[in-house]
């Protein structure tokens, strides 16, 4: 099975600056962190975590994210996403997942992917 070799406790962080590719303007000024731009970051790292753990011909597919984005987070201030694989249930996965600024928690909440075989190209 793709699962073996993932048990809970992996985990990635990824580091990044907050910059137009992640904002949105609406708010005023340069622009803060958008929620989907964080929740995007929250997958990435999800993908981190076990993509080295699965067999050669298998990924992972988001299916379900739970999150709340509680602070704004301005452009050029470093934000951090950390998952950690919570729960291994045969193809799914869950993870907890965090944002963090240089002053705050930003995020949190629970994001699901299920292990899947890559497509082969012809």
């Amino acid at each position: 099975m793709a699962s073996e070799r993932l048990a809970p406790g992996l985990t990635a962080e990824i580091t990044t600056v907050v910059d137009d590719k992640l904002v949105v303007k609406h708010m005023g000024g340069e622009g803060v962190l958008s929620t989907p731009s964080m929740i995007g970051l929250m997958e990435r790292a999800g993908i981190q975590a076990v993509q080295p753990h699965l067999p050669e011909g298998h990924t992972t597919v988001g299916f379900e994210v739970n999150v709340k984005h509680f602070g704004a987070t301005p452009k050029g201030q470093k934000v951090t996403v950390r998952a950690e694989l919570l729960e291994v249930d045969g193809r799914k996965l869950r993870f907890k997942v965090e944002a963090h600024d240089e002053n705050k928690k930003v995020g949190e909440g629970t994001h699901r992917r299920a292990i899947i075989q890559v497509q082969k190209k012809d």
